[in-house]
């Protein structure tokens, strides 16, 4: 399901969140489903994956250490080359100063892990 069509390359899913057991539940349940999936726990980390290689979308909490969120999420849409990565938000807590837009992939937890991937496939296609 998680493969690419044409070429068979797996498409790449940065989760970011800083719950070591949620980190884990959300990679689980991605490569599960075929991603290639790398797992960072803060903002900062984030940003330099993002930096280091592109990927297909994003899993991001807002609450996290160094570097929120919300600051991960507005600095992303800010750049030519990130602003149509697509971001599926994730929080447990109140969502505030967001665009609308932002809200178009969006969990609250808890929710069960094929809600993720259901909403991971959509946001890479576009839906």
């Amino acid at each position: 399901m998680g493969l690419q069509r044409g070429g068979g390359r797996q498409q790449t899913v940065l989760v970011v969140e800083d719950d070591a057991a949620a980190r884990e539940m959300y990679r689980s349940a991605l490569a599960q489903d075929g991603y290639r999936v790398i797992a960072v726990e803060d903002g900062l980390d984030a940003l330099r994956s993002v930096e280091a290689g592109r990927p297909h979308a994003i899993v991001l909490d807002l609450m996290l250490p160094c570097i929120s969120g919300y600051d991960v999420y507005n600095d992303l849409r800010a750049a030519p080359a990130t602003r149509a990565i697509p971001v599926v938000i994730v929080t447990g807590s109140e969502v505030r100063n967001l665009e609308s837009n932002a809200l178009r992939y969006f969990l609250r937890k808890p929710f069960r892990p094929e809600d993720l991937v259901e909403t991971v496939s959509a946001a890479i296609r576009g839906r």
